[in-house]
């Protein structure tokens, strides 16, 4: 019997208080969602470059190690959630270190901590600009290669953010069935957002160029760029008791974004 066969056993989901670590939560999407999570009453433990529960690098090994030993010690050893939300958008080796090899660390690393938790669930920030024009070789590299290979891709590649968030949303459909993901009861998942009015949007919008190129990019019919909030909620829904079915998915929160650009398409 899975974790979830056994919370369906036991009947509807249950608001206990759970643990959740969530990447990059001193800011923008994560900070929204570790403030969220802490005001339904559960326990989040927070990583970051700063402001953070554990401070850790996610571009190096030695800080996705520092990430699994810190919160297996400020966990005791069990956890229930993990969002992997911390990227970057700075182009080159840094991105696909942090937004590709971090993400997957951290997932991969954390997976035995949820193991004895009666719910365990995964989800990772992709992106609208995951459907957006990427670079083949990198993706490649990035889904059958070496970190090495990728990261030297990277410093001559075009389109490397919109690649690293391609080959995240391939990665989660990839292992999502997997033994040791759906086999343990563990549904893992992707959310793709549109425009969010981040620190980083705002800077850019004041230069009106720059604004008219990012909604053409990524358009949003129905409201537009929205507050990482939005993005939270459906994060927090993903990583609840309530989701014990839905796994596998990049689910695309763009205002009709995903529609506009590729139709009738789905994949």
């Amino acid at each position: 019997m899975t974790n979830s066969d056994a919370l369906s056993a036991s009947g509807a989901a249950s608001d206990a208080p759970r643990i959740h670590v969530v990447t990059g939560s001193a800011s923008g999407i994560g900070l929204a969602t570790k403030q969220l999570l802490e005001s339904q009453g559960h326990r989040v433990i927070g990583v970051d470059l700063r402001d953070a529960d554990v401070i850790a690098d996610l571009s190096t090994p030695e800080g996705r190690t520092a990430l699994i030993d810190q919160v297996t010690e400020l966990s005791g050893g069990g956890i229930d959630a993990v969002l992997a939300v911390a990227g970057v958008d700075i182009a080159g080796p840094a991105t696909v270190a942090i937004n590709y090899y971090g993400a997957i660390a951290t997932m991969e690393g954390l997976r035995p901590l949820l193991l004895a938790s009666p719910a365990p669930r995964v989800v990772a920030v992709s992106s609208i600009t995951s459907v957006h024009p990427f670079d083949q070789r990198l993706l490649d590299i990035m889904l059958d290669g070496t970190e090495e290979e990728a990261l030297a891709r990277a410093a001559v590649a075009g389109q490397v953010y919109a690649t690293t968030k391609r080959a995240l949303s391939r990665w989660i459909r990839r292992h999502a069935v997997h033994p040791e993901w759906a086999g343990a009861g563990i549904p893992l998942n992707a959310v793709a957002p549109g425009l969010v009015r981040t620190e980083l949007l705002k800077r850019l919008f004041e230069d009106q160029e720059t604004k008219r190129r990012i909604e053409a990019g990524s358009p949003m019919p129905l409201g537009g760029p929205y507050e990482p909030v939005a993005a939270a909620e459906l994060l927090a829904w993903l990583t609840s008791e309530k989701n014990g079915h839905m796994t596998g998915q990049t689910i695309f929160l763009d205002g009709g974004a995903d529609v506009v650009l590729r139709g009738d398409s789905t994949w």
